[in-house]
């Protein structure tokens, strides 16, 4: 009676205890199949071409297989002909062929298969069980550090996303497409635009003029939006975004790795409701200030506007939030303020450059995965404090912060330059350029460049379209270039960044 009721404890310590899947079995393989590619690959002169965006050395399980086909991809790029003879002369030039088992078991794997007719199909199936192998590696690995109480979970957390994504990439190919199914999508969208009366074919700003040279935000585009400190990058987003989600309706989200997601819903409120910073910080309203307040702040109620707060967030992390709002709130565009707060942490880097290349490349690839505009902010470095002259604090694509990569990866780069910062107040025709900002499209990948003039307030941190409080020729770009003058200081230059964090989305 004892031994069985041990004998019952053990099983339920046993059952209690073994929680983790038994992963002590064979690894997925197919080895009969690697032989017969191998053997393909040796007879038909034009296999390696159905197979090369396919496999890799490391897609084969055996060792010897992987050494073989690394012997063939040596002679596909000197572009020498693959038969059996040649790649016995590779394994014997690399000092590789006894440890395959010789000209013998080269020459054996030609007799295992008779044709490369069905090559490509195998080789799918090679690649299919090197990816469950990667995905048995993953999570052991992730396992093991998960058991590790000296491991910080969160580090852990990051390190596995950016592992999986990682395989992902690495194993996730794109198909050829054939072009009349492409056509057809070009002209349905042509057929969209043309039916809307402004003619635009991507997103809306609510700016006339930027919409005009843009035709609107486009699908898969990375746009990066670049100025200095205090210049209103911020404030242009907002009011960029308020535009959208309000007047449009178009979703948005927003990540603020700057400001929390109070800083930045009291700025939309100064914004929409027209009442100075200062109030809002302090409370000191007046009484017809109250009411304006009740008043407007309906705009903002129920505006598909998601504000994310998150400090110091990787590029991965934002991945699996974009993929969420765009799955659950059908997101039509993403705003990231600003880029050099982002990390890719999980992967080492040599340089903080290097780094920043990975997430400008990142930040495109999810554009085009999600068929989304992306628009990130941007820091110029010091150049432009340098130059004199009005010409000279013009920002260039060489101010780019931190990384080249920016400026290559980017569909669009704008800059935002306000004259009156650098107390020049005249243009070199005699107007007055106090409250104006130009936005300058140095870069556009798909259309024109130019530069367009807008309304910036610095007491309602607000752009707006020239004509909304003045008849100043709107909706046309300004192509002016602006020259030195010297007058009196003006007074105010704009809302400076102020620090924030949080963890989570906010709908309002």
């Amino acid at each position: 009676m004892a031994d069985a009721n041990n004998k019952n404890q053990g099983r339920r310590k046993s059952k209690e205890t073994n929680l983790i899947p038994d992963i002590g079995k064979v690894q997925p393989q197919a080895r009969e199949l690697e032989e017969a590619v191998l053997g393909a690959l040796m007879l038909e002169k034009d296999a390696y071409s159905l197979v090369s965006d396919i496999l890799k050395p490391d897609s084969f399980y055996d060792s010897i297989h992987q050494t073989i086909y690394r012997a063939i991809v040596d002679l596909a790029v000197r572009q020498a002909p693959i038969d059996m003879l040649t790649v016995v002369e590779q394994l014997k030039k690399d000092g590789e062929l006894e440890a395959v088992g010789g000209p013998v078991y080269v020459a054996q794997l030609t007799e295992k298969v008779a044709s490369a007719a069905h090559i490509e199909f195998h080789a799918r199936i090679i690649a299919q069980k090197y990816l469950a192998r990667e995905l048995i590696s993953f999570s052991s690995l992730v396992t093991n550090k998960a058991f590790d109480e000296t491991s910080d979970v969160d580090d852990l957390m990051q390190e596995a996303e950016s592992k999986l994504f990682e395989i992902s990439q690495g194993n996730v190919k794109k198909d050829v497409t054939q072009i009349n199914p492409v056509i057809k999508e070009a002209l349905n969208l042509l057929e969209i635009a043309a039916n809307r009366p402004e003619g635009l074919s991507g997103l809306q700003t609510g700016f006339m003029a930027l919409d005009k040279i843009t035709s609107g935000w486009q699908n898969s585009d990375l746009v990066i939006i670049a100025a200095r400190p205090a210049m209103g990058k911020t404030a242009f987003v907002l009011s960029m975004a308020k535009n959208m989600a309000v007047s449009y309706n178009y979703p948005v989200a927003l990540f603020s790795l700057e400001m929390s997601n109070v800083q930045l819903v009291n700025r939309l409120i100064v914004n929409t409701c027209e009442i100075p910073g200062e109030k809002i910080k302090n409370g000191q309203l007046a009484p017809y200030e109250w009411e304006q307040l009740d008043f407007k702040i309906k705009e903002l109620y129920d505006a598909p506007l998601f504000i994310d707060d998150t400090p110091s967030l990787s590029v991965f992390e934002l991945r699996t939030k974009a993929r969420r709002l765009v799955r659950e709130h059908g997101i039509k565009m993403i705003i990231i303020d600003y880029l050099q707060l982002m990390n890719a942490s999980g992967m080492h880097y040599g340089s903080r450059e290097q780094e920043v290349s990975m997430i400008s490349r990142s930040l495109k690839g999810l554009a085009k995965e999600l068929n989304i505009p992306i628009i990130a902010l941007s820091q110029l470095n010091r150049g432009v404090e340098g130059r004199t002259g009005a010409e000279g604090k013009r920002p260039q694509l060489s101010d780019l912060r931190e990384s080249g990569a920016i400026e290559q990866d980017a569909d669009m780069v704008c800059f935002i330059h306000r004259p009156e910062y650098y107390k020049i107040f005249e243009d070199d025709k005699g107007n007055s350029l106090i409250g104006l900002a130009e936005i300058i499209i140095a870069k556009h990948r798909n259309g024109a460049t130019g530069d367009v003039l807008l309304r910036f307030k610095s007491e309602f941190a607000r752009f707006q379209n020239i004509d909304d409080d003045y008849n100043f020729g709107a909706g046309q770009p300004f192509t002016s270039k602006i020259s030195s003058s010297s007058v009196p200081e003006s007074t105010g230059t704009g809302f400076q960044p102020m620090q924030g964090g949080g963890n989570d989305f906010v709908p309002f």
